[in-house]
Protein backbone atom coordinates (compact mmCIF):
# COMPACT_ATOMS: atom_id res chain seq x y z
CA UNK A 1 0.00 0.00 0.00
CA UNK A 2 1.56 3.72 -1.03
CA UNK A 3 1.59 5.71 1.62
CA UNK A 4 -0.46 8.88 1.62
CA UNK A 5 1.16 11.96 0.87
CA UNK A 6 1.61 14.61 2.95
CA UNK A 7 2.29 17.35 0.46
CA UNK A 8 0.53 20.48 0.46
CA UNK A 9 -2.05 21.22 -1.74
CA UNK A 10 -1.36 21.99 -5.18
CA UNK A 11 -2.28 26.12 -5.47
CA UNK A 12 -4.57 27.47 -8.13
CA UNK A 13 -2.68 28.32 -11.09
CA UNK A 14 -1.82 31.83 -11.58
CA UNK A 15 -4.20 33.90 -14.13
CA UNK A 16 -2.97 34.92 -17.25
CA UNK A 17 -1.42 38.91 -17.45
CA UNK A 18 -3.57 41.38 -19.11
CA UNK A 19 -7.34 41.46 -20.04
CA UNK A 20 -8.56 38.14 -20.17
CA UNK A 21 -10.74 37.54 -23.71
CA UNK A 22 -14.28 36.49 -23.55
CA UNK A 23 -13.62 32.82 -24.12
CA UNK A 24 -11.14 32.58 -21.36
CA UNK A 25 -13.64 34.43 -19.01
CA UNK A 26 -15.91 32.33 -19.90
CA UNK A 27 -14.43 28.96 -19.15
CA UNK A 28 -13.13 29.95 -15.73
CA UNK A 29 -16.40 31.96 -14.49
CA UNK A 30 -19.11 29.76 -16.02
CA UNK A 31 -18.71 26.54 -14.55
CA UNK A 32 -20.17 23.95 -16.11
CA UNK A 33 -23.95 23.53 -15.36
CA UNK A 34 -24.19 27.44 -14.57
CA UNK A 35 -26.89 28.21 -16.62
CA UNK A 36 -28.78 24.72 -16.66
CA UNK A 37 -29.29 25.23 -13.01
CA UNK A 38 -32.70 24.30 -11.92
CA UNK A 39 -33.54 27.71 -9.78
CA UNK A 40 -30.22 29.72 -9.70
CA UNK A 41 -29.82 30.80 -12.69
CA UNK A 42 -32.43 33.32 -14.17
CA UNK A 43 -34.37 33.30 -17.57
CA UNK A 44 -32.88 36.42 -18.51
CA UNK A 45 -29.45 35.72 -18.16
CA UNK A 46 -29.40 32.30 -19.93
CA UNK A 47 -30.69 34.29 -22.69
CA UNK A 48 -29.05 37.44 -23.10
CA UNK A 49 -27.42 39.20 -19.66
CA UNK A 50 -24.45 36.80 -19.34
CA UNK A 51 -23.18 37.49 -23.09
CA UNK A 52 -23.73 40.84 -21.67
CA UNK A 53 -21.61 40.95 -18.41
CA UNK A 54 -19.21 38.65 -19.85
CA UNK A 55 -17.74 41.65 -21.81
CA UNK A 56 -18.79 43.93 -18.96
CA UNK A 57 -16.77 41.65 -16.39
CA UNK A 58 -13.82 41.29 -19.09
CA UNK A 59 -13.73 45.33 -18.65
CA UNK A 60 -13.36 45.58 -14.97
CA UNK A 61 -11.56 42.35 -13.80
CA UNK A 62 -7.91 44.08 -13.81
CA UNK A 63 -9.60 47.37 -11.81
CA UNK A 64 -8.17 46.75 -8.49
CA UNK A 65 -10.39 49.79 -7.29
CA UNK A 66 -13.23 47.43 -8.16
CA UNK A 67 -13.98 44.84 -6.09
CA UNK A 68 -17.17 42.04 -6.06
CA UNK A 69 -18.74 43.23 -2.59
CA UNK A 70 -18.64 46.91 -4.22
CA UNK A 71 -20.33 45.54 -7.01
CA UNK A 72 -22.79 43.86 -5.01
CA UNK A 73 -23.42 46.98 -2.68
CA UNK A 74 -23.70 48.87 -6.24
CA UNK A 75 -26.43 45.97 -7.44
CA UNK A 76 -28.48 46.79 -4.40
CA UNK A 77 -28.85 50.29 -4.48
CA UNK A 78 -30.11 49.58 -8.17
CA UNK A 79 -32.61 47.89 -7.38
CA UNK A 80 -33.92 49.95 -4.95
CA UNK A 81 -33.51 53.17 -7.15
CA UNK A 82 -35.90 50.50 -9.87
CA UNK A 83 -38.52 51.05 -6.98
CA UNK A 84 -38.08 54.74 -6.45
CA UNK A 85 -38.43 55.26 -10.33
CA UNK A 86 -41.49 53.75 -10.50
CA UNK A 87 -42.92 56.92 -8.86
CA UNK A 88 -42.18 59.05 -11.43
CA UNK A 89 -45.51 60.02 -12.99
CA UNK A 90 -45.86 59.53 -16.38
CA UNK A 91 -44.97 56.32 -18.80
CA UNK A 92 -41.21 57.63 -17.97
CA UNK A 93 -41.57 55.86 -14.27
CA UNK A 94 -41.97 52.62 -15.89
CA UNK A 95 -39.86 52.88 -18.52
CA UNK A 96 -36.80 54.04 -15.88
CA UNK A 97 -38.05 51.40 -13.64
CA UNK A 98 -37.71 49.03 -16.21
CA UNK A 99 -34.17 49.96 -17.46
CA UNK A 100 -32.97 50.21 -13.85
CA UNK A 101 -34.14 46.47 -13.34
CA UNK A 102 -31.77 45.32 -16.43
CA UNK A 103 -28.97 46.97 -14.85
CA UNK A 104 -29.66 45.34 -11.20
CA UNK A 105 -29.45 42.06 -13.24
CA UNK A 106 -26.63 42.31 -15.06
CA UNK A 107 -24.38 43.70 -11.70
CA UNK A 108 -25.87 40.29 -10.50
CA UNK A 109 -24.05 38.29 -13.00
CA UNK A 110 -20.79 40.73 -13.01
CA UNK A 111 -20.12 40.61 -9.42
CA UNK A 112 -19.94 36.81 -8.92
CA UNK A 113 -18.18 36.61 -12.31
CA UNK A 114 -15.35 39.47 -11.04
CA UNK A 115 -15.08 37.49 -7.97
CA UNK A 116 -14.73 34.06 -9.52
CA UNK A 117 -12.30 35.23 -12.01
CA UNK A 118 -9.93 36.85 -8.90
CA UNK A 119 -10.97 33.65 -6.84
CA UNK A 120 -12.47 35.99 -4.46
CA UNK A 121 -16.04 34.26 -3.76
CA UNK A 122 -16.82 34.81 -0.04
CA UNK A 123 -19.55 34.18 2.37
CA UNK A 124 -20.10 37.76 2.99
CA UNK A 125 -20.30 38.00 -1.24
CA UNK A 126 -23.44 35.21 -1.23
CA UNK A 127 -24.94 37.05 1.53
CA UNK A 128 -25.09 40.04 0.54
CA UNK A 129 -26.22 38.59 -2.82
CA UNK A 130 -29.01 37.50 -1.05
CA UNK A 131 -30.06 40.58 0.67
CA UNK A 132 -29.79 42.56 -2.66
CA UNK A 133 -32.92 40.28 -4.09
CA UNK A 134 -34.50 40.70 -1.36
CA UNK A 135 -33.93 44.40 -1.32
CA UNK A 136 -34.92 44.62 -5.12
CA UNK A 137 -37.81 42.87 -5.30
CA UNK A 138 -39.32 44.41 -2.19
CA UNK A 139 -38.69 47.76 -3.66
CA UNK A 140 -40.15 47.32 -6.65
CA UNK A 141 -43.61 45.87 -5.64
CA UNK A 142 -43.75 48.72 -3.13
CA UNK A 143 -43.11 51.09 -5.93
CA UNK A 144 -45.44 49.47 -8.15
CA UNK A 145 -47.91 50.12 -5.08
CA UNK A 146 -46.73 53.74 -4.97
CA UNK A 147 -47.17 54.22 -8.82
CA UNK A 148 -50.66 52.75 -8.30
CA UNK A 149 -51.85 55.57 -5.60
CA UNK A 150 -51.06 58.57 -7.94
CA UNK A 151 -49.10 60.09 -5.59
CA UNK A 152 -49.11 63.11 -7.82
CA UNK A 153 -52.84 63.09 -8.16
CA UNK A 154 -52.68 62.49 -12.08
CA UNK A 155 -56.38 62.04 -11.53
CA UNK A 156 -57.07 65.41 -9.95
CA UNK A 157 -58.22 63.23 -6.67
CA UNK A 158 -56.48 62.28 -3.49
CA UNK A 159 -53.93 60.23 -3.26
CA UNK A 160 -55.35 56.28 -3.46
CA UNK A 161 -53.32 54.95 -0.11
CA UNK A 162 -54.65 51.58 -0.52
CA UNK A 163 -52.97 50.67 -3.35
CA UNK A 164 -49.85 51.50 -1.71
CA UNK A 165 -51.20 48.63 0.78
CA UNK A 166 -51.77 46.43 -2.10
CA UNK A 167 -48.47 46.95 -3.43
CA UNK A 168 -47.06 46.59 0.45
CA UNK A 169 -48.62 43.11 0.44
CA UNK A 170 -47.06 42.10 -2.97
CA UNK A 171 -44.10 43.18 -1.78
CA UNK A 172 -44.13 41.23 1.54
CA UNK A 173 -45.32 38.44 -0.52
CA UNK A 174 -41.93 38.13 -2.67
CA UNK A 175 -39.69 38.33 0.86
CA UNK A 176 -41.50 35.36 2.45
CA UNK A 177 -41.45 33.41 -0.58
CA UNK A 178 -37.65 33.87 -1.04
CA UNK A 179 -37.24 33.38 3.26
CA UNK A 180 -38.79 30.25 3.00
CA UNK A 181 -36.49 28.74 0.34
CA UNK A 182 -33.67 30.16 1.97
CA UNK A 183 -34.94 29.41 6.16
CA UNK A 184 -34.62 25.48 4.38
CA UNK A 185 -31.17 25.24 4.36
CA UNK A 186 -30.82 27.27 7.92
CA UNK A 187 -33.13 24.97 9.59
CA UNK A 188 -30.97 21.94 8.19
CA UNK A 189 -27.95 23.45 9.40
CA UNK A 190 -28.66 24.17 12.29
CA UNK A 191 -30.36 20.47 13.37
CA UNK A 192 -27.08 18.98 11.77
CA UNK A 193 -27.88 18.39 8.30
CA UNK A 194 -26.18 19.21 5.47
CA UNK A 195 -28.10 21.85 2.66
CA UNK A 196 -30.73 20.11 0.98
CA UNK A 197 -30.65 18.87 -2.54
CA UNK A 198 -32.65 19.57 -5.30
CA UNK A 199 -34.16 15.85 -5.10
CA UNK A 200 -35.44 16.82 -2.05
CA UNK A 201 -37.51 19.24 -3.65
CA UNK A 202 -39.98 16.62 -5.19
CA UNK A 203 -43.15 16.55 -2.63
CA UNK A 204 -44.11 13.49 -0.90
CA UNK A 205 -47.64 13.81 -1.80
CA UNK A 206 -48.85 12.39 -5.50
CA UNK A 207 -51.58 15.74 -5.01
CA UNK A 208 -49.35 18.41 -4.58
CA UNK A 209 -46.69 17.06 -6.83
CA UNK A 210 -48.95 17.38 -9.37
CA UNK A 211 -50.14 20.43 -8.28
CA UNK A 212 -46.50 22.05 -8.13
CA UNK A 213 -45.79 20.67 -12.38
CA UNK A 214 -48.53 22.69 -13.04
CA UNK A 215 -47.63 25.57 -11.70
CA UNK A 216 -44.33 25.21 -13.12
CA UNK A 217 -45.51 25.12 -16.68
CA UNK A 218 -47.60 28.07 -15.81
CA UNK A 219 -45.04 29.66 -14.38
CA UNK A 220 -47.28 32.49 -12.95
CA UNK A 221 -45.09 32.43 -9.85
CA UNK A 222 -42.34 34.42 -11.70
CA UNK A 223 -44.31 37.14 -12.18
CA UNK A 224 -43.75 38.69 -8.36
CA UNK A 225 -40.08 38.50 -9.81
CA UNK A 226 -38.09 41.79 -10.14
CA UNK A 227 -37.89 41.07 -13.61
CA UNK A 228 -40.93 40.28 -14.35
CA UNK A 229 -42.27 42.60 -12.16
CA UNK A 230 -40.88 45.67 -13.63
CA UNK A 231 -42.22 44.00 -17.40
CA UNK A 232 -45.59 43.72 -15.98
CA UNK A 233 -45.79 46.94 -15.18
CA UNK A 234 -43.96 48.56 -17.98
CA UNK A 235 -46.56 46.99 -20.25
CA UNK A 236 -49.49 48.27 -17.86
CA UNK A 237 -47.99 51.80 -18.35
CA UNK A 238 -47.81 52.13 -22.13
CA UNK A 239 -51.76 50.71 -21.61
CA UNK A 240 -52.24 53.73 -19.02
CA UNK A 241 -50.39 55.96 -21.37
CA UNK A 242 -53.03 55.19 -24.46
CA UNK A 243 -56.05 55.13 -22.25
CA UNK A 244 -54.75 58.21 -19.77
CA UNK A 245 -55.44 56.68 -16.76
CA UNK A 246 -54.15 54.70 -14.14
CA UNK A 247 -56.48 51.27 -14.35
CA UNK A 248 -53.58 48.94 -15.85
CA UNK A 249 -51.68 49.53 -13.39
CA UNK A 250 -53.54 49.26 -10.50
CA UNK A 251 -55.04 45.90 -12.04
CA UNK A 252 -51.54 44.60 -12.32
CA UNK A 253 -50.74 45.52 -8.74
CA UNK A 254 -53.86 43.45 -7.56
CA UNK A 255 -52.53 40.74 -9.64
CA UNK A 256 -49.40 40.92 -8.32
CA UNK A 257 -49.96 40.83 -4.72
CA UNK A 258 -52.62 38.06 -5.30
CA UNK A 259 -49.64 36.24 -6.77
CA UNK A 260 -47.53 36.84 -4.18
CA UNK A 261 -50.06 35.70 -1.19
CA UNK A 262 -51.51 32.77 -3.20
CA UNK A 263 -47.50 31.49 -3.91
CA UNK A 264 -46.26 32.21 -0.65
CA UNK A 265 -49.60 29.46 1.17
CA UNK A 266 -48.24 26.77 -1.99
CA UNK A 267 -44.60 27.07 -1.69
CA UNK A 268 -44.57 26.95 2.38
CA UNK A 269 -47.02 23.57 1.60
CA UNK A 270 -44.59 22.37 -1.26
CA UNK A 271 -41.47 22.38 1.32
CA UNK A 272 -43.28 21.09 4.27
CA UNK A 273 -44.29 18.14 2.13
CA UNK A 274 -41.23 17.83 0.59
CA UNK A 275 -38.44 15.85 1.76
CA UNK A 276 -36.03 19.25 2.57
CA UNK A 277 -36.83 19.34 5.76
CA UNK A 278 -36.08 15.22 6.11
Amino acid sequence: MSKPSTAEPTPAPARPAGRPSVEELRAAVHPEGLLDRRSGEHWAGRIYMRSISLRITRLLVNVRRVTPNGLTYLMMLTGVLAGAALVVPGLAGAVLGALLIQVYLLLDCVDGEVARWRRQTSVTGVYLDRVGHYLAEAALLTGAGLRAADLFHRDGSAAHWEWAFVGTVAALGAILIKAETDLVDVARIRSGLPAVQDAASVPRSSGVARARRAAAALKFHRLVGGVEASLVVLAAGIADAVHGDLLLTRVAVGVLAAIALVQTLLHLASIVLSSRLR
